[in-house]
């Protein structure tokens, strides 16, 4: 695949109209049965989503906190992938995998102390490139996190608001 070719009338376009680059990503997610599920619809997907066990959920669905690590595990690994084939960095395979770490006590309100939310995440790479050099490997982290969406998002959270209706 050449990723130049396919993205190259995108950047054209961009550059003489930056505001068709301007774009707006939604998610919606309904009630179902149970206080403990909902449905997620992306637009292009649905997925069902329930709390975690560790709240009283049934843990056959993903809870939310496994929804934002498959986001950022989805996107460093495509990031990293189209940013290597860009940069010509011969690769067999990248594995992205990311794991979070949480005090669930924070979320149940049993303490004020213990806050809501992921405390760490890791993100860990699995590269095969045995001919790529040491500067290629180097760039193409660097370039990787610089470019990730996801990542970024989470390094320089946006102002989040909120509306109730």
């Amino acid at each position: 695949m050449d990723l130049r070719t396919i993205q190259k009338p995108l950047k054209d376009s961009y550059r003489t109209e930056p505001e068709r680059a301007q774009i707006t990503l939604r998610a919606r997610a309904s009630q179902s049965d149970a206080p403990i599920a909902c449905s997620v619809d992306l637009g292009r997907a649905m997925y069902s989503a329930q709390a975690h066990q560790g709240v009283g959920g049934a843990g056959t669905a993903a809870c939310s906190g496994d929804l934002l690590l498959g986001a950022l595990a989805a996107c460093t690994q495509l990031t990293c992938q189209m940013v290597a084939t860009a940069m010509g960095v011969p690769t067999n395979s990248i594995d992205v995998s990311v794991e979070g770490d949480l005090d669930l006590r924070g979320t149940l309100g049993m303490s004020r102390d213990v806050q809501v939310g992921f405390k760490s995440i890791r993100t860990h790479f699995e590269i095969d490139a045995p001919e790529a050099t040491q500067e290629q490997l180097q760039a193409l982290h660097q370039k990787t996190e610089q470019y990730c969406v996801v990542m970024q998002t989470l390094f320089r959270p946006p102002p989040l608001e909120t509306e109730w209706g």
